[in-house]
């Protein structure tokens, strides 16, 4: 039992910091895109993903480099979490980081979340809790050395397929390397359950078990990716399908091959949270995948339950109408009268000041055509 709470701790510990480490990631990566545009310098190749110049100059800010600092922090949360709680109890703690991500990033980047974010959010917090209860303390399995070489070789290949995909799909990229990336750091927390060598220490055999290679690759690649994500697509969208690649896989893992299970009679209430926690994340990121504001000159986002930004234009033409109707009324009225006709209970035309852009209403007040009002 004190290993748990130990391990429930440790995976709230990575959660808050993942969640800061995306934000101040993704602070680096604006300020990147806002210095180029200062410059007139493109950011971007052909196929609408980032230079590698531009990701490289991200890899230095300042913000970012603090946000790498909390990778590390989240990393041995994470790991503590892996070694003593089932994998989908320990990873969907994790993912909370979601949460922390979003609260953040109204503060630091200034983005504005609607009802539909809120639920989906919260959604994910519920269905943690759910898990929470349901998953049972045992922890187990993955001994044999075939699977330490498969897990191995398939890391590989996912790596190969994430860096081909955020270079090539564009914009859609960014969806690929959140997933990818997701899915990359919860092989880490696989091979850290199933490390060799950690107990009793051992060096050699922890540095000849496969295990530790696929955790320094997919550590490796799981940032890089993640980091080009970040300046292709939304913050919160990527962070979303990240946590469900990061949840999914290694829970799936955990139930069929390192006999993760839940307490007797309660399997349906962990199938439950489960299921309402990737839910949730996959909502947020439907809703988040729209392009990154990192300039600032992007329309808002429409409120309500509507995705994406509002169109330009699109606002409250009822009210515009109106005022535009009267505008184009009192312009008709004043070509009627002509230069030498009086409005009445007024002043003549010709005593007014002659300026163009001063118009005139029945109570002698003088306005400005430049008013709002009027255009």
């Amino acid at each position: 039992m004190q290993l748990f709470v130990i391990g429930v701790i440790a995976a709230c510990l990575a959660a808050v910091a993942y969640g800061m480490s995306t934000v101040l990631r993704a602070l680096g990566a604006r300020r990147v895109a806002e210095a180029a545009a200062d410059e007139g310098e493109g950011i971007t190749t052909e196929n609408g993903a980032p230079t590698l110049s531009s990701t490289m100059s991200t890899l230095v800010d300042p913000a970012f480099i603090l946000g790498t600092t909390l990778v590390v922090v989240g990393f041995a949360g994470g790991a503590l979490a892996a070694r003593f709680l089932p994998l989908f109890l320990s990873q969907t703690i994790v993912s909370a980081n979601l949460v922390i991500t979003a609260l953040l990033g109204t503060i630091i980047l200034n983005i504005a979340l609607h009802t539909r974010e809120w639920v989906a959010i919260w959604l994910v917090v519920m269905s943690l809790c759910l898990l929470g209860v349901s998953s049972s303390h045992h922890t187990g399995g993955g001994e044999e050395v075939g699977f330490h070489w498969g897990l191995f070789i398939a890391t590989l290949a996912l790596c190969a397929l994430a860096l081909v995909g955020v270079y090539n799909l564009g914009p859609a990229g960014a969806i690929v390397g959140g997933a990818s990336a997701g899915l990359l750091f919860g092989i880490i927390a696989i091979a850290v359950r199933i490390l060799d060598g950690v107990q009793p220490f051992d060096p050699v055999a922890l540095l000849t078990d496969p295990a530790a290679w696929t955790i320094a690759a997919a550590g490796a690649v799981g940032f890089y990716v993640q980091t080009v994500a970040l300046q292709l697509g939304a913050v919160n969208g990527v962070t979303a399908v990240l946590v469900v690649g990061e949840t999914a896989g290694p829970s799936l893992v955990g139930v069929v091959f390192l006999e993760d299970t839940a307490k007797p009679g309660l399997g349906w209430l962990a199938i439950l949270g489960f299921v309402g926690a990737v839910i949730g994340a996959v909502l947020v990121a439907w809703y988040g995948s729209v392009d990154p504001d990192h300039l600032g000159e992007a329309p808002p986002m429409k409120g309500g339950w509507r995705r994406g930004r509002e169109e330009p234009g699109s606002g409250d033409s009822s009210s515009v109408d109106s005022l535009s109707a009267d505008s184009l009324s009192a312009d008709s009225a004043a070509d009627a009268r002509g230069p030498d006709d009086t409005v009445a209970g007024g002043p003549s035309t010709n005593d007014a000041p002659h300026d163009p852009d001063i118009w005139t209403v029945d109570d002698d007040t003088f306005f400005d055509s430049r008013d709002s009002r009027r255009n």
